[in-house]
């Protein structure tokens, strides 16, 4: 059905909804018979409702202040995209890598004595400007080990950047423009006063074609255990984020910058409608640090932690699912000498909720060398414990391998088969030496209690229903008095976690 347009003497003349109104009515006049034209009248009182307000008792849903900041213009998602595109630059990076040699020439060098190869591999990204003198961030993975990187503005004007710093753990980057000045950096905003539903532009260059605007809202914030960096707190939207994007800018409606985009969630390589982009207020204490020193310090306690489930809370008499438990406290670190203890269940940190595991961690990594004040549950009581943060380092974590001889045993129906900790099992599955009591898992039957529970061979039972593990016999007490349920602390890989065991 083809449809007029209206009139060109009457465009100024006809408000927006007024327009929806008189466009709905002409597609119904176009049927015939007299419901066609009773289904007409009814969609115009609808449409004329709607844009009026004329029914009272209407329910009237409060608008997001991302709906509220498009206000009457209707241009002002243009005016945004306008704004911001000159502060959203294109990064090619170029880098050097290995490649496997010829099998012709393995005639007359052989395999071992044949020159390395290697051929330069180029790469696209995107990249935001945030300061006059041409400081641009992006992610690590845009220029990750590259031998030259040229940034390119919107107004087709090249320079070749220094990288100033990376962080793989985040996957930022910082890169200084050579020779650059009075260039537009974007105005930062602040991430957590999204909303979800919130109207957010996606700026970037996709597949290198150019720069491009994509629209969408905020679909989740907070987003973590994604698997794609160390530390992750992502907003999640479905405005269209593909190849080339990577370090591009998502913006609110005011121009701001809110997030950094970086990666999307795709079985076909490409958009999908799930994207994530690092949050301004993540990104900010990196960037400075990226800026001032070239590299990242972060804030450290000395606890393994874990999340909670509905089951683990009633197990363990929490008050909610929302907070961290404290699996494992670190001897001698800062948490053990302030306080902290195995079974603790963090809610907040310095007034500033905890409820999730990424939300800690970030919140200790972002306070090095600060002091900070726990909200813990422990025993039913809250409790306020000050800890003073260290700087983080690296310890190895201890391995353990597949099989190691022993007398196993099994347990019931719980599909686990277990072994005493002797000096034989602790050196095959590589146990710390501080360990010097529990049980270890020799094998967990697929589809099993256990195998739901989580336990996998090479874990070392401490604890069943707090009772410390001596003998696969007093493992086997404590699962055999249990009604439906067993509370297990676990080492694993050199840390701790609690698991639930159902029967």
């Amino acid at each position: 059905m083809k449809r007029r347009p209206l009139a060109a003497g009457r465009a100024h003349d006809v408000t927006q909804h007024e327009e929806i109104a008189m466009r709905i009515l002409r597609s119904h006049r176009a049927k015939a018979g007299r419901l066609s034209l009773l289904f007409s009248v009814t969609a115009l009182a609808v449409a004329l409702a709607v844009a009026f307000g004329g029914d009272p008792n209407a329910v009237r849903f409060s608008a997001s202040p991302a709906y509220a900041a498009l206000g009457s213009n209707p241009h002002r998602i243009a005016d945004v995209a306008q704004k911001v595109l000159p502060s959203v630059v294109n990064i090619a990076s170029t880098r050097k890598v290995r490649v496997s040699m010829n099998p012709f020439f393995h005639h007359f060098f052989g395999r071992r004595g044949a020159p390395p190869q290697h051929r330069l591999q180029r790469g696209q990204g995107s990249g935001v400007i945030i300061s006059a003198d041409g400081v641009v961030v992006t992610n690590n993975h845009v220029v990750k080990d590259a031998q030259k990187v040229t940034v390119t503005l919107a107004d087709k004007r090249s320079f070749e950047a220094r990288v100033l710093g990376t962080d793989p753990k985040s996957d930022l980057a910082v890169l200084k423009l050579k020779g650059a000045s009075g260039l537009t950096p974007i105005r930062v905003g602040d991430s957590a006063k999204l909303r979800l539903g919130d109207i957010v532009l996606a700026v970037g260059n996709p597949f290198g074609i150019g720069q491009t605007v994509t629209m969408g809202i905020v679909s989740a914030k907070g987003r973590g255990n994604v698997g794609i960096v160390d530390y992750e707190d992502f907003i999640q939207t479905d405005a269209a984020i593909n190849p080339g994007n990577s370090g591009g800018a998502l913006v609110n409606l005011r121009g701001e910058l809110v997030g950094i985009n970086t990666a999307i969630l795709s079985r076909s390589g490409g958009y999908q409608g799930i994207g994530f982009a690092i949050p301004t207020n993540l990104a900010k204490p990196i960037i400075k640090s990226l800026r001032a020193t070239g590299k990242v310090v972060r804030g450290y306690i000395g606890v393994m932690i874990q999340g909670v489930s509905a089951e683990m809370a009633k197990a363990m008499r929490l008050p909610h699912t929302k907070g961290v438990l404290i699996s494992d406290v670190v001897r001698g670190g800062p948490a053990a000498k302030a306080g902290l203890r195995r079974g603790d269940f963090v809610t907040a940190i310095s007034s500033t909720p905890t409820p999730t595991v990424a939300k800690l961690r970030n919140l200790v990594a972002a306070s090095s060398g600060k002091r900070l004040s726990f909200e813990v549950w422990r025993n039913g009581k809250k409790q306020i414990i000050s800890v003073s943060t260290g700087r983080l380092g690296s310890s190895p974590l201890a391995r353990a391998t597949r099989r190691a001889p022993g007398a196993p045993a099994s347990v019931g129906k719980s599909g686990l088969t277990l072994s005493p900790l002797t000096p034989t099992t602790q050196r095959h599955y590589r146990v710390p030496r501080g360990i010097r009591s529990g049980i270890v898992v020799e094998r967990v039957a697929p589809g099993s209690a256990a195998a739901r529970a989580g336990l996998r061979s090479g874990d070392v039972i401490l604890e069943a229903n707090r009772v410390k593990m001596s003998s696969v016999r007093r493992f086997t007490q404590v699962y055999k008095r249990s009604r439906d349920r067993v509370l297990l602390l676990v080492h694993r890989r050199g840390s701790t976690l609690f698991l639930l065991l159902p029967k």
